[in-house]
Parts: structure tokens; sequence; C-alpha cells
């Protein structure tokens, strides 16, 4: 795999000069606002308030005091907005020390829909302090999630023992089944609002939040699917836009079945060229095999064990190898979760209580391809997925690949036969493809092992992306790669952001090494991503 990524790679020497900003390329004329916007919603003022007080909660970093609350309401249907649906948008706010800038920068976390009101302090935690004392950042709840107007999939009933592993017609059956369940839950308990939850809606928002906050431009960090949404509210309001980084690209200028085809050979490669080679290469603390191969028949024989004698969870249904094979794909996306997961497997190899916990909290966050539920992100990511672009394929198509991609890729290609999309009745939406046509320069920001995003999606999104430029990180697989402690990253980025410095052509940084074992059994982080951050702090958010 590493020699066709390296084929087709474009990367370019660590030494190539950095170059002002080049201006937007001409047009023939600029392009009109895309959707009317009613006073009643442009005039509005978001009520800013303290989002913590009277005191802060424990273990937050410095600064969170600044931290601002709000809301603004938007029109249910951009195409529609005078007719009296409406919807809430939750905002937050964070200054730098000395007082409100004259810039801002409107972040996004991905998912799609993943609630992004804690990414100001997540990025609180990150070393980019330059960045954090130039911009007025915002966080924003997507529509559909988190403290925003929801959407839902209602309950659903876990199905104990189910396996996307077993290709008996039984189990096969069962899946689809419930994935046709699923598409149709979400639908019915999302409502009117469901439809309406869509890419192109969504940057209808993010520029509505612009002119509230009576900002001409505004700059844009957006990560993972935050880098789709950062193309998108680029293509639709070009005029609005001034620096847009883009780190962890989705294809973005293809659909959203080809952005998730990519990742069951993603994740295979990041388990195999990094996630393995670094167990066995810390045997002596975790004892579970010397080579690959050895950690590979280690963590098998523990799925079959779990998958045989579940165990037993306060907290919910016993925890069996889903839950395992959670943990497993979780924990490619950022190095620093390694040495959780080899305290974990090790933990479980001994047969010790406290795993229990770490594996229903993985089982609680789920796989990327699945969801829960419950959960309005989850409802969220289905109905962006499904409502944005029309899906290729029908049920027997999709039997047949999770089939090969599980063969050809185990670690996560079986689960690949969870598509609810194929299920869905999709509304009338009809994105544009984003071309970068009229735009400066685009920073993408992207790890060569990223299991999640692959490579090779965003080198297609690159090279048809016009005027983008793209630092490739070689002998990296974080998920997310701005903030992390890569001073060659760090710095060209942060030049970007704050002088509009890009570079004069693509290029590439080394990666940075993984953490060293925290401990036989700590089932500790070695440290934590920008996303980890995210997820720790959202919960103050509630």
């Amino acid at each position: 795999m590493r020699k066709s990524l390296r084929a087709l790679g474009v990367t370019a020497a660590l030494g190539v000069l950095l170059v002002a900003a080049q201006p937007a390329l001409a047009q023939q004329a600029p392009p009109q606002p895309p959707f009317e916007v009613p006073a009643k919603f442009a005039q509005q003022r978001i009520q800013w308030a303290p989002c913590f007080p009277p005191e802060l909660p424990p273990d937050l970093p410095p600064g969170s005091e600044r931290l601002q609350c709000g809301t603004m309401t938007a029109p249910m249907d951009w195409h529609n907005p005078n007719n009296g649906k409406e919807i809430s948008i939750a905002v937050t706010q964070l200054s730098p020390a000395d007082g409100p800038s004259d810039r801002a920068l409107f972040t996004n976390p991905g998912g799609p829909g993943g609630a992004g009101l804690g990414m100001p302090l997540a990025m609180l935690t990150m070393g980019i302090p330059e960045v954090m004392d130039a911009f007025d950042v915002y966080g924003i709840d997507v529509r559909g999630t988190g403290n925003s107007s929801t959407v839902s999939c209602g309950p659903q009933e876990a199905v104990p023992g189910m396996d996307v592993r077993d290709r008996s017609p039984e189990s096969i059956r069962a899946l689809m089944d419930m994935t046709r369940q699923l598409a149709a839950d979400c639908q019915e308990h999302s409502g009117e609002l469901g439809r309406y939850v869509t890419t192109e809606q969504t940057v209808a928002d993010f520029d509505l939040l612009r002119q509230v906050e009576q900002r001409e431009k505004i700059n844009w960090y957006g990560v993972s699917g935050g880098t789709w949404l950062g193309a998108y509210l680029a293509t639709y309001f070009p005029q609005s836009v001034d620096k847009v980084v883009l780190d962890s690209n989705a294809e973005f200028t293809g659909n959203w079945q080809e952005v998730f085809g990519w990742q069951p050979m993603a994740f295979e490669r990041r388990w195999r060229e990094d996630v393995l080679p670094w167990l066995a290469a810390h045997d002596a603390t975790y004892h579970l095999g010397t080579d690959p191969q050895q950690v590979q028949a280690t963590v098998d024989e523990l799925r079959a064990a779990l998958k045989a004698n579940p165990l037993p969870s306060p907290d919910g249904p016993p925890v069996d190898h889903a839950a395992l094979d959670n943990l497993v794909v979780q924990s490619m996306y950022s190095k620093f979760a390694f040495p959780r997961l080899g305290g974990t497997l090790a933990a479980l190899r001994d047969g010790a209580g406290e795993v229990a916990p770490v594996l229903a909290q993985a089982r609680a966050r789920t796989m990327p391809m699945q969801a829960d539920p419950n959960d309005s992100m989850a409802a969220t990511l289905y109905s962006i997925r499904c409502n944005d672009t029309q899906f290729r394929g029908s049920p027997e198509s999709v039997v047949a690949r999770s089939g090969v991609e599980g063969r050809l890729f185990p670690t996560m290609g079986y689960y690949s036969i969870v598509q609810p999309c194929v299920f869905w009745e999709r509304p009338d939406v009809n994105l544009p493809k984003p071309t970068g046509k009229g735009l400066p320069p685009v920073l993408m920001l992207q790890s060569e092992n990223d299991p999640a995003t692959a490579w090779e999606g965003a080198e297609v999104a690159h090279r048809k992306f016009q005027g983008s430029r793209m630092i490739t990180v070689r002998g990296e697989g974080d998920h997310g790669v701005f903030g992390i402690g890569n001073a060659c990253v760090d710095d060209a980025t942060t030049a970007y952001l704050l002088d509009g410095v890009v570079p004069g052509r693509d290029l590439t940084c080394q990666g940075t090494p993984a953490p060293e074992p925290a401990g036989t059994r700590s089932l500790e982080s070695g440290g934590r991503s920008l996303l980890d951050e995210l997820d720790r702090l959202s919960g103050v958010l509630g």
C-alpha cells in the first residue's frame, strides 16, 4: 500500500519558499448571494453571556472563563425563509485575553454533525497561542445536533451477539433489516427538520452568523468533515471567506459515498503500518506479541473470547466483541491513544475487571460507520450523508462489496455493510461541485496514514480544487494535525492564518513520534489530540 501511495504522491522539499497570499482569481462578475436573508434574521443580535457562571468547572484550560455562549435563530429552510418555520443554532465565542478581535475564526470538528461548541476550549489547550491571541474563535453546533435544534433516530434496541464478520445468510439478513429500520427511524423521528439537515442549509447558517456578528469576512478551520463544510462554505459564499484551513480532508469534490468508501482501506493501513508495529515494539510493557502477526493473533483471540463470553457492564448491556472493534478503530485516530489501547488489551488478556468500563465507553462512542441512534450527532451524520449526495448501489451490491472489503481490510471492512443511505428517502438536494475557482489559495493539511480521511481522497480533492496548497505529513497517521506539536505544520499554518502567507507549492513535513507506554495497567492515553480534547471538554457545555 505504501508504494502505491508514494507513487501517487505530490510532495515538495521542506525548504520550499513561502510567498505572500495570492489574490483571488479573476471572475467575469461577482457571484450573487445564493439565499435571501430576511431582515428579521440578519438584524438579530446574539445575547452573549458567560458559559460558566458563577465558577468554572474543574480541569478547564486557562482562559476558559472568557468563553461566551449564545444562540441565534435561522430559517428551517433557506429556500423558503419566510414560511415561519425557524430553528435555533447554538454558538460559543472566545476572544483574546486583551479583548475582542476584528478577525473571526469559525471552526468545525467534522462528523459530519459533530457538536462544535467546545472547539474554542479545545484549541486553548493546543500549542497555537498566536492564533488564539489573534482571533475571536467561534464554536458552532450545526443544525441537527448538540444544543441547536436537533434531529433524532429515536430509541434503538441493542442486538446482542450481532457480528458484521458473520457472513451467514441469517446474519446478513439481520444486519440489512437493522439498517433498513435505522434509516426509517431516523427519518421518522427527525421529522420535517431532517429533510433540511444538509450541507447547503448548514453553510447558509454559517453565513448568517457572519452577518449577525457584523463580520465582513470570516476565516475557517475545519477538521475531517469540517473540510467538506469549509470547501462548500467557500463555494457558496466566496466573498465572505478569507483564510480557509482544511485539516484531514474528506474528498469534498466528490460525494459522501466516496468519502466513506476510502475508510476500510485507510483504517487497515493505519492498523498494519502504525498500530500493530507500535504494540509489538512495546511487548516488554504489554506482552501482546513481539511482532505484528503475534499482536494480531492476540487481538483476534481476545475478540473471540469476548464474543463467546461478554463482560458484564453495570450501566448497560454486556460488553462484547463489537465494543473491542470500536476501541481498536477509535485508537487509530490519534497516536496518543496507542498506550490506552495497549493497556486495555493487556488488562483484557489478564482478566482485569476495570477494562469493562473502557470498552463500554468505546461502544458508546461507536464506530465511524455506525452511530448511537439516541445521539443527535449520529442522526445529523446520517441526515447529511444521505441527504446531500445520492447513494449509488442496491442492498445486494452493499452486501457484495462489504464481503470483498471485509476480506481485504478485516479491521473495519465488514462494517461497510451498514449503509442506511441505500434505504433513505432522499429530498431534492443538488450541491454544486467545489472547484476553488474565484477563491484565494486554501490550505489543506493531511497525514499520509490518516485512517478516517484517506490521503488518496485528500489528494483527489487537492487536484480538483483550484489554487489549493497541501501540506502532507509523512510518517504520520493522526487525524487532525494542526496544534499537536508538529512545528513544521504549526508554523506554516499559523503564518497562513495570521499573515496570509501560503506555500509557493505543496509542502512535506515529517511526522512526530508516538508516545512511550504509560505502563502495563494504565488505561490512559499518552496525550491528547485536538479532537480528544474536544471530546473531553464538550461535556461541560451540555
